[in-house]
């Protein structure tokens, strides 16, 4: 079976040597007119647009193809067609560049200067050998990182979490600030228990 270019040749070689027409020959080899019209683009057009994407990239280090051929065509005014300039930039690998992750600053957390002033509540989470997850709910005291409770347990509801807090609590006494994450547990025990417990998010 004979490729599309191969027909195509042999239609251009019965133009030329035949005299017949271009319509003729493009039916009888089965090419359409679009195809034998078909003149590839040069290469020095592509090395244009590889240079203008290279230089995209480097200067606009978050951008993706989308936005460099929405410049190349709205801003510069090029025509290229976005699979021509897609599969340019698939060849010179600029979809394979690492974008630079957006830092968060976060405000440094105060150092207690004293005992029981601040405490930290975080989970940890781990397996048995037969593949069952459990949980640890971990209670620090953040001035000497005095462990104050560990609660160990397959499920460690809002519940549980509050009971642990007022064990300590009891022979600790109530600390000025508490630290948490946002999760769910810490959001119902706290939400409940507004008025008992002085927490902070991490």
């Amino acid at each position: 079976m004979t490729r599309p270019s191969q027909r195509r040749e042999m239609a251009e070689t019965a133009v030329a040597r035949r005299g017949i027409s271009i319509a003729l020959a493009c039916r009888t080899f089965g090419v359409s007119e679009t195809c034998y019209r078909y003149s590839p683009k040069l290469n020095d057009e592509n090395e244009q647009i590889a240079d203008l994407l290279i230089g995209l990239t480097k200067a606009r280090k978050t951008w993706g193809f989308g936005l460099c051929f929405l410049y190349l065509r709205n801003v510069q005014g090029h025509g290229w067609n976005h699979k021509r300039v897609y599969r340019i930039y698939r060849e010179q690998e600029l979809n394979l560049r690492i974008k630079p992750r957006k830092r968060i600053k976060r405000d440094e957390l105060a150092a207690p200067e004293a005992p029981n002033q601040v405490w930290s509540m975080d989970f940890m989470a781990d397996r048995l050998g037969n593949g069952r997850a459990f949980r640890l709910l971990n209670v620090l005291d953040d001035f000497n990182r005095e462990g104050l409770g560990i609660e160990v347990d397959f499920s460690l509801p809002a519940e549980r979490v509050v009971r642990v807090l007022n064990q300590i609590i009891e022979w600790r006494s109530k600390p000025d600030v508490i630290r948490v994450d946002n999760g769910p547990e810490y959001i119902r025990a706290f939400s409940s228990q507004s008025r008992s417990y002085p927490a902070a998010a991490k």
